[in-house]
């Protein structure tokens, strides 16, 4: 049995799961299961791979990530926490297959890098490429990040490195018809705006210090502390206008340029929208 355990969040995953378990399933390693209440054939794909499952009812990423990591018997010093709609690389499972607790007693988490697609075009540009995630970790070390409302990231209070060959690739099919995308980014952006207001308030703070010099998510958390500062409605254009010009994301093509108009402006907009209706709303007392 190799040295780590797998551990993925579901619901109504039968498109991407099967994707995913069998880009993984000769390494032999056990694999823990955290659905939200499937209605498809996931659970059945589930019995059919035996990958143990357990239930716990969806409230937001980081919070199911905090339930996973607690609702398991893990045997394993380590865990890679994986999304349904992700797949690992022959390179990234030749490096896993190969991985051993006994040479990295001095590491408590691993990033690995993405591939992120969307309408089948691998957004390359547009600052999504190299895009390190932090994946692996320690058993009883690493945990969910619960001062984040959307966004789920992993913290290790150690040592951590970069694997820079092998790649997860994440391609959410769904998101293939444009309602999907836009329904799933209008329930995530009531999530965000309701944090910055949180933040607003001090009722969160961060949990990983910002550093732009620092690891792949200390330098995610100074650039957040930054777009916190700017002017709302602003910032938007700002932050598009960096994507198209000087991160290349005009170079993705017409499916990127729509990627990167819709996450990078059209989701933005919408949650200083949502931030000034509820800031109002308190305002009036309601």
């Amino acid at each position: 049995m190799p040295d780590f355990s797998f551990v993925i969040l579901t619901f109504n995953e039968e498109e991407h799961l099967p994707r995913l378990l069998e880009s993984v399933k000769d390494l032999n390693a056990e694999t823990f299961i955290l659905d939200s209440g499937s209605t498809d054939n996931t659970l059945s794909i589930c019995g059919i791979y035996g990958v143990e499952t357990s239930f716990n009812q969806f409230e937001n990423h980081p919070k199911q990530w905090d339930a996973a990591l607690k609702a398991f018997n893990f045997r394993t010093p380590w865990l890679v926490c994986l999304d349904a709609d992700q797949i690992v690389t022959p390179e990234l499972y030749q490096q896993l297959q190969h991985f051993q607790d006994s040479a990295h007693q001095d590491i408590d988490g691993i990033y690995f890098n993405r591939k992120n697609y969307f309408k089948g075009r691998w957004l390359r540009f547009g600052g999504y490429y190299p895009k390190y995630l932090l994946k692996m970790f320690r058993t009883g070390k690493g945990f969910s990040d619960l001062h984040e409302n959307m966004d789920h990231r992993f913290v290790v209070p150690g040592k951590t490195l970069i694997w820079q060959k092998g790649h997860i690739l994440e391609e959410n099919l769904k998101e293939n018809e444009i309602s999907f995308w836009i329904s799933k980014h209008n329930r995530y952006s009531d999530l965000l705006a309701h944090e910055e207001i949180e933040r607003m308030n001090k009722l969160r703070i961060q949990t990983i210090r910002p550093d732009l010099m620092g690891s792949p998510d200390e330098r995610t958390a100074w650039l957040k502390n930054l777009w916190w500062k700017l002017p709302r409605f602003i910032r938007p254009f700002f932050y598009f206008t960096y994507r198209m010009i000087f991160q290349l994301g005009i170079l993705d093509g017409r499916r990127g340029i729509l990627f990167h108009f819709l996450q990078g402006f059209w989701f933005r907009i919408i949650v200083d929208v949502k931030i000034e209706e509820i800031l109002k709303e308190k305002k009036n007392g309601r």
